[in-house]
């Protein structure tokens, strides 16, 4: 029910094309059928053992360029974090008003990541945990080269694929290109792992991950 009402109140709004879907399957059906730029799943969704946070995993490998928020019930430390280490662009927590929902969706179909300083807080702290958030795949890492290293760096740093774009003279199309290679080689699945392992390893200024971290000013996402 709650999932249908939103979906009728982001109709009303005239800004969307929403539609209601309450099982996997009528996700996946729904995904094929229509090319849908935002999803917001619930963390609770629970189905024949597949979890909301799963669900994220398999719609990301399907769709790798839908922007996924992920609504949670409250800002709980381990499902903020399982959010974005299953490729969320977004968390949202249902007590936040409507006209926020609103402003989250529009923040990620632009590219950008929705967490306030306590979301990336908890983000920041798992790094430091037996098993961080960079450790998948990055044993295995290729080196970049000097043009991906690059566009890396600029992503860790704040900028949006168009601003990319646009400071180095290349088509957006270009730079997703290139992100997706980055993404590749050094095993990590989302803009947020990228930035956070670039910000570890000294290759961002404090200054700007400092900055990246304060309420709704956020990292670019969308690949």
């Amino acid at each position: 029910m709650s999932c249908r009402l939103l979906a009728e109140a982001l109709q009303r709004s005239k800004r969307y094309l929403a539609e209601a879907v309450v099982t996997a399957k009528q996700l996946r059906e729904a995904l094929e059928r229509t090319p849908y730029q935002v999803l917001l799943i619930s963390a609770n969704f629970a189905e024949n053992g597949l979890t909301g946070f799963r669900l994220v995993r398999e719609v990301r490998d399907l769709h790798p360029q839908l922007n996924v928020v992920v609504l949670l019930d409250s800002l709980e430390r381990g499902l903020v974090v399982e959010a974005f280490r299953c490729g969320a662009h977004g968390v949202f927590c249902r007590s936040d008003s409507f006209q926020t929902l609103c402003r989250c969706i529009t923040c990620v179909h632009e590219g950008q990541v929705w967490a306030g300083s306590v979301e990336l807080q908890f983000v920041l702290e798992a790094l430091v945990e037996p098993v961080p958030l960079e450790n998948t795949g990055l044993a295995g890492a290729r080196p970049l080269s000097k043009r991906e290293e690059e566009i890396a760096r600029l992503v860790a740093e704040g900028l949006s694929n168009r601003e990319i774009s646009r400071r180095l003279q290349l088509s957006e199309h270009t730079i997703k290109n290139y992100l997706f290679r980055v993404f590749e080689k050094l095993g990590v699945g989302t803009r947020v792992e990228l930035a956070l392992y670039a910000v570890k390893r000294g290759h961002v200024r404090r200054s700007s991950a400092q900055a990246a971290s304060s309420p709704l000013q956020n990292l670019p996402l969308n690949s």
